[in-house]
C-alpha cells in the first residue's frame, strides 16, 4: 500500500532527523505557480521536468499518461511521505502542494497503486526558512494535539476488540471492531506519513506485498466474518495489533505536520473514501465500511476547520463551496444512521444498493474537487 517499509528503529531515527531538517518553513520563492515540476506519469516511466527546485513550497503538476490508475508521491529519503496523490486516473491531471526544506527527496508514481513505484530523485536547493504566521502555527499545533489525541484515544478501544479475540469472544470483537478504527481512519495520513505502521495494522489481503504477512484489522476482520472462526494465529495477531498501534501513539507526536501536509491529508482522506469506503472493499467482510466513511470526513473536516482562517483570508469563495459540500456529505450520511444522532452506528454497507453509492460517491467528488485547492489557498 506504502511506497516501502521501515524498521521501527530505522524509521524513529529518521523521524528524529528529519523532523529537524523539515522544521517549520513556510515561504519561499518556490512557491506554487510558473515554477511547478511537471510529473508526467505512464505505465513504464515517470518523467520530471527539473530535479532542482528551490525549497519552500513546491508544486507538482501530475499527469497520467498510462494506462492504469497511478499514485504520486514526494518522499523523504527514508521513504516517509511528504505528500501524495492516490487514485491519478489515465488522462487525469492533478496537482500537488507541499512544503520542503533544502535537502534530497524522491518523486515516485505508482502505476496500478502497487510496489514501490517508478522513481526519480530530486533536490530541494537553498534553504532560506521564512517565519510561519501565527495563525497556521495555530493550525498546525492544533492538528497535532487533535492526531494525538486520537490516537490516545484509539488504545483502549482497539484493547476492546483484541481482549475479545484473545478470549475466543467472536460476537463481542464483532461489535467493537469497527469503534476501534475511528481515531485511525480520522488521522490516517499522520500514520500513514511514517510508512512502515499502515501496511502492519490496516493492509488488505489484496494490498499484501510479496512476501509480506497478513497481519491487522483486516486480517481479524476476515476470521471474524468471513471464517467465522478465529485461527490459532488469532491471540498472536490481537497481540501485534496492540503492538504496532501503541508505537504508532508514541511516534504521532513526532509526525512532520504543516499547513500544507494538513491540507493534503484532508483531500488523501476523501481519497480514501473513494477507493476504499464507496466501493465497499475497505471493510468486504463485515461491511462496516461507512463507519470508516463518517471518520475519513470528520479528520478531513476537521483539518480543514483549522485551516479554515487563513484559506478564508486568501479564497473566502472555496471557504464557502467547502462549508457547503461538507454540510450536503454530513447529511447525506446521516440518512444511513441506525443509532442516534451522534453516534457510530450505521447500515450495514451489503444493504446499499448502486444508487444510493453512487449518490453518495457523487457527494464525495463534490466535495473533493474544492478540497483539492486547499492546499493552494493556504500558502497564497
Amino acid at each position: 500500500m506504502r511506497p516501502a517499509r521501515l524498521s521501527v528503529v530505522s524509521a524513529i531515527a529518521a523521524v528524529a532527523a528529519l523532523t529537524a531538517v523539515t522544521g517549520c518553513a513556510d515561504r519561499s520563492d518556490a512557491k506554487a505557480g510558473g515554477d511547478a515540476v511537471q510529473v508526467t506519469a505512464k505505465d513504464t516511466s515517470c518523467d520530471v521536468s527539473k530535479k532542482e527546485f528551490p525549497s519552500g513550497h513546491v508544486e507538482l503538476a501530475v499527469e497520467n499518461k498510462g494506462s492504469k490508475v497511478t499514485e504520486v508521491y514526494l518522499l523523504f529519503p527514508d521513504d516517509r511521505i511528504v505528500t501524495e496523490r492516490e487514485n491519478i486516473g489515465p488522462g487525469t491531471k492533478v496537482t500537488l502542494t507541499a512544503e520542503v526544506k533544502s535537502g534530497a527527496y524522491e518523486i515516485a508514481c505508482k502505476p496500478g497503486m502497487k510496489g514501490n513505484g517508478i522513481r526519480q530523485k530530486v533536490t530541494a536547493t537553498g534553504g532560506t526558512a521564512v517565519t510561519r504566521s501565527p495563525e497556521k502555527d495555530a493550525a498546525v499545533a492544533a492538528y497535532r494535539k487533535y492526531a494525538q489525541e486520537q490516537a490516545d484515544a484509539t488504545l483502549p478501544k482497539v484493547k476492546v476488540f483484541t481482549d475479545a479475540v484473545r478470549a475466543g469472544d467472536i460476537e463481542g470483537a464483532k461489535k467493537a471492531y469497527a469503534p476501534s478504527r475511528i481515531g485511525w481512519e480520522r488521522t490516517e495520513p499522520v500514520a500513514e506519513s511514517f510508512g512502515d505502521i499502515d501496511p502492519l495494522v490496516d493492509t488488505r489481503a489484496d494490498g499484501l506485498e510479496k512476501g509480506q504477512k497478513w497481519t491487522g484489522w483486516h486480517r481479524l476482520e476476515k476470521e471474524l466474518w468471513q471464517d467465522k472462526k478465529l485461527s490459532p494465529d488469532a491471540t498472536a495477531l490481537a497481540d501485534e495489533l496492540d503492538k504496532d498501534l501503541a508505537d504508532w501513539q508514541k511516534r504521532v507526536g513526532k509526525a512532520v505536520i504543516t499547513p500544507t501536509s494538513m491540507a493534503n491529508g484532508a483531500k488523501e482522506l476523501l481519497d480514501e473514501v473513494a477507493s476504499g469506503k464507496i466501493t465497499g472493499e475497505e471493510d468486504r467482510y463485515s461491511h462496516t465500511d461507512l463507519v470508516d466513511f463518517k471518520a475519513n470526513v470528520e479528520g478531513a473536516q476537521q483539518s480543514y476547520e483549522l485551516l479554515k482562517p487563513v484559506a478564508g483570508k486568501n479564497d473566502a469563495a472555496l471557504v464557502t463551496e467547502l462549508d457547503k459540500q461538507f454540510a450536503a456529505l454530513n447529511t447525506l450520511l446521516d440518512k444511513y444512521r441506525t443509532g442516534g444522532a451522534d453516534s457510530y452506528e450505521f447500515v450495514s454497507y451489503d444493504k446499499v444498493r448502486e444508487p444510493q453509492r453512487k449518490e453518495l460517491s457523487d457527494a464525495v467528488n463534490a466535495l473533493a474537487e474544492p478540497l483539492s485547492r486547499l492546499a493552494a489557498a493556504v500558502v497564497k
